[in-house]
């Protein structure tokens, strides 16, 4: 069930009507999102209804057992167990057929076929599982006593395909706090959210993929250089619409349920290096990678150590989105400019900003578009010709139209819209009548309707 199909939609409306007159009792409350919880993921595959409760019983446990465990090699044991379950079910159900086509590959044998592979990937929760028992084991937070409510707070359906990465521990109380009610500013807010996003992704990146981006990255040989360069920023154009468009949706369907969860992107594009981008760029998951591994990883006091620590978090998090790689590669690209600005940082003794602000940000865009070569090929192969196809120079716009160019200046004005200007149109609409809002919408979808007739695309990060 895709966030931007019309089944979601009703989805979501049924939650809403089914959760807000129970919100004044604690256990039907949490019993109606957890139910929906597991209705969305059973949509996806039925094996969820059986990999997901268990695992997150078996965490719910573990993180009990280590808050009142005194004796430190037993703490150890039980994150250890919770990091391999984590890591197994990914391993598992994600990453298998790679490693075993790999090794297959280093051993000349046939490779072994692997078919407990499901069409959700579990990445998201995984991540959002071990900020529980994590927080717990360093005692940055308490477990709950509810297995309810924990089970509602890991699995909560709006961030199962491509998060934002919740903080379990602070999505808890949320949603045990009883009596709350929908703020109609708040709701104004949250179908404002769910409205940008669903352009975002229908209008702008998908319209982008569709007449551009998939074409040039498929066959870049039948494409002039300068085509294929202009294929390679509107992709990092689509996928900051496609995936900020998913948070939004998400985000204001928590909203909407009274929930807040936290912002995934600001104006990543605008960032002056390559730290400035992690902390504008998939906020949560950068967040997560700094939090739960690079501080986990020995040596910060070490003179050099760091530096490794650094580009090993990014080589995990790139492998994190896909067993490829590619991924691999734009991680460790990431980590060794990561180290890079560090040094600078340690040798300047501040933000390295000799250049002006502007190239600052000019190189830094450059260089995470450059990234996003191998991020978006399909092999390493298809992204030597992408690469070979730019260095020959060739100029030729024939295969891109007035209307594409007309996009992708509107989406870039968007991405660089001053954050006051947003406000004031989100407030604005928050504060107009309900039915001026439930107009604004019904015309929203039927424009989206006519102008991406053929559907939307899977969410990018949905494979991730």
């Amino acid at each position: 069930m895709l966030l931007t199909s019309s089944a979601y939609f009703f989805f979501l409306a049924g939650v809403f009507l089914l959760y807000w007159p129970l919100s004044r009792y604690r256990i039907p409350s949490l019993a109606v999102i957890l139910l929906a919880n597991y209705f969305f993921y059973a949509k996806w595959d039925l094996f969820y209804l059986a990999l997901i409760p268990i695992a997150s019983t078996i965490d719910f446990f573990l993180g009990a057992r280590i808050h009142i465990a005194t004796d430190p090699k037993l703490r150890k044991l039980l994150i250890a167990l919770s990091v391999l379950l984590n890591l197994g079910l990914l391993a598992a159900f994600k990453y298998m057929p790679f490693f075993l086509e790999n090794w297959a590959k280093l051993t000349s044998t046939e490779p072994i076929k692997w078919n407990w592979t499901f069409p959700l990937g579990i990445s998201f929760y995984a991540f959002q599982s071990l900020t529980y028992t994590i927080d717990i084991y360093r005692k940055d937070a308490a477990p709950t006593q509810s297995l309810l409510a924990y089970l509602t707070a890991v699995s909560f359906f709006p961030t199962t395909l491509a998060g934002p990465i919740t903080n379990v521990s602070t999505l808890i109380p949320q949603l045990e706090k009883t009596g709350r009610k929908l703020d109609p500013t708040d709701g104004g807010r949250a179908l404002f959210l769910i409205g940008l996003g669903l352009m975002k992704k229908m209008l702008v990146a998908d319209y982008i993929a569709e007449n551009l981006v998939n074409r040039v990255f498929d066959f870049p040989d039948l494409y002039s250089g300068a085509e294929v360069l202009t294929a390679v920023y509107a992709y990092a154009i689509q996928l900051y619409y496609d995936f900020s468009g998913y948070s939004d949706v998400a985000i204001g369907s928590a909203m909407l349920l009274g929930l807040k969860l936290p912002q995934n992107f600001n104006a990543p594009y605008s960032a002056i290096n390559i730290a400035d981008f992690w902390r504008r760029w998939h906020i949560s998951l950068s967040n997560w990678l700094r939090d739960y591994l690079f501080f986990s990883l020995p040596g910060h006091r070490a003179k050099f150590w760091p530096y490794f620590n650094l580009i090993l978090t990014m080589a995990i998090g790139g492998f994190w989105h896909g067993a490829s790689w590619n991924f691999l590669i734009w991680g460790l690209l990431h980590g060794f400019a990561l180290a890079f600005v560090r040094w600078l940082e340690s040798r300047r003794g501040r933000s390295p900003k000799k250049l002006p602000s502007s190239l600052s940000t000019f190189f830094t865009v450059q260089f995470v578009c450059f990234a996003w070569i191998f991020f978006r090929s399909t092999s390493f192969e298809n992204s030597q010709k992408v690469l070979k196809r730019i260095a020959s120079g060739s100029v030729g716009f024939d295969n891109i139209s007035a209307s594409l160019w007309i996009v992708l200046a509107i989406a870039i004005a968007g991405h660089y819209m001053k954050k006051e200007w947003f406000d004031f149109s989100r407030d604005s609409f928050a504060r107009v009548p309900f039915f001026t809002q439930a107009i604004v919408l019904m015309l929203l979808a039927i424009a989206i309707q006519y102008v991406a007739s053929t559907g939307a695309a899977p969410f990018i990060y949905t494979k991730f």
